[in-house]
Parts: C-alpha cells; sequence; structure tokens
C-alpha cells in the first residue's frame, strides 16, 4: 500500500527516482513507525499520512534545492533534525551530498544512528547536541542549512547564520504562517532568493521553501 502511495506522490513532483532509493524510502518509513510506537517520535501517525507528510514533504524540496546548490557534493547542516526530517530522505536520494543531522534528544539521535546503519547512509553525520553549541564547534563550514518545523524564522536564521559560508544559503520549509514570520525578519539582514510553493500530492496543506542568504557575516565566523 504505501509503496503504491509513495509512487504515485513521487511521479506528480517529477523526480526520477531508482528502485533502491524507493526502498530506502519505504524502509525509513517502516522504521520510523516501528519506532514511534515506544519513543513518540513524531505525532504523524498513519501510513497515509505518513507518506505525504513526512516522505513526500522532505523530497518536494529537492528540485529548488538542486537548482541552488551548484557543488557536486554541498555540506548541508539539518537544524534540530527530529526523527530525520528532511536531511534522511535528502540523503537517500542524494547519495554525493553531505548532511549533518543536529538534534538534542536523544531518544531521536539513538533512531537516527540505528536509521544510519540500516540503510548504510555513508553520507551523513549525527550529533547529538544543542544547535547552538554546534555552531560554535563548526563555524562557518557548511554551504547550506535546512530545517522543517524547527522553530520561527527568525530565532532559525540567528542559528543558522553561524554555520553558512560565505556565500551559504537557508532553506526554510513554511507553512501557511510564512508571511507573518517574514514580519519579523530584518531584511537589512537577509535576502530572500524564492519563495516557491511546495506541491504536495493530495494533500491541502499549504506548503512553501524559503531560499535566503545574508548580508551580514556571522560574528563567530568573522
Amino acid at each position: 500500500m504505501s509503496e503504491s502511495l509513495l509512487a504515485l506522490g513521487i511521479a506528480e513532483l517529477g523526480l526520477n527516482l531508482n528502485d533502491t532509493n524507493i526502498a530506502n524510502l519505504e524502509l525509513f518509513l517502516q522504521e520510523m513507525g516501528r519506532w514511534n510506537q515506544v519513543h513518540n517520535l513524531t505525532a504523524i501517525e498513519g501510513e497515509k499520512d505518513s507518506v505525504r507528510l513526512h516522505l513526500i514533504d522532505s523530497i518536494a524540496v529537492l528540485p529548488i534545492l538542486r537548482q541552488f546548490l551548484k557543488d557536486q557534493n554541498p555540506k548541508i547542516a539539518d537544524l534540530g533534525s527530529g526523527g530525520g526530517l528532511p536531511a534522511i530522505p535528502i540523503a537517500i536520494v542524494e547519495p554525493e551530498w553531505r548532511l549533518t543531522l543536529i538534534e538534542a534528544v536523544r531518544k531521536k539521535t539513538a533512531f537516527l544512528q540505528h536509521v544510519r546503519g540500516k540503510l548504510k547512509l555513508k553520507n551523513i553525520e549525527i550529533l547529538s547536541e544543542r544547535v547552538e553549541d554546534v555552531a560554535v564547534q563548526q563555524p562557518g563550514q557548511f554551504d547550506a542549512v535546512i530545517s522543517r518545523a524547527f522553530t520561527n524564522l527568525a530565532r532559525f536564521l540567528d542559528l543558522s547564520l553561524p554555520f553558512l559560508k560565505p556565500d551559504g544559503l537557508v532553506f526554510a520549509m513554511k507553512g501557511k504562517r510564512a508571511d507573518e514570520e517574514m514580519q519579523a525578519v530584518c531584511m537589512n539582514d537577509w535576502r530572500l532568493l524564492a519563495d516557491e510553493p511546495l506541491h504536495i500530492p493530495n494533500l491541502s496543506v499549504e506548503r512553501r521553501l524559503l531560499v535566503l542568504s545574508p548580508m551580514r557575516k556571522s560574528p563567530l565566523t568573522s
């Protein structure tokens, strides 16, 4: 059942995934469902909603990421990765990309470590630490920062800035409150490069991807 749902979503997104990609996305979803029964990794339950809201939501950003990330091996930080969204689906589909998943909650990082081993993902790093602490340890190391439902936009941008290389980008996955959250952002500090609607097949929930670049340097990297 989930395979047909996943295939339907992928076809509508126009993504050209191979059988291994789809099998690994399926396995990731199964493991999340299994762990969620015990560890409450996510509030979304049920196979149908999981496919749409987890996997399809996460990989729907890929065409836009590919458009902006020109490096063949970009280094991306996923702040507040939770159960690995969107980083794990992205890592499955883009094995040449390097993703660092930062999550302070131990039960969630235990799941991420489990999935990394289960799927043999060699392109991800998992850090069980606070985002602020990692920013101090690895300033200016990343081509991009991404997050899905981690915190409000203004705070996410403040947390992202220390991670970025001079030409780094922030990808913020947002919903219907994106305009409201944008009003709290100081646009003297940030430039909005794109505000793209994300079409999630068979789902009426509004999704948008904001792409921003900093106009100022982080004090940690100055």
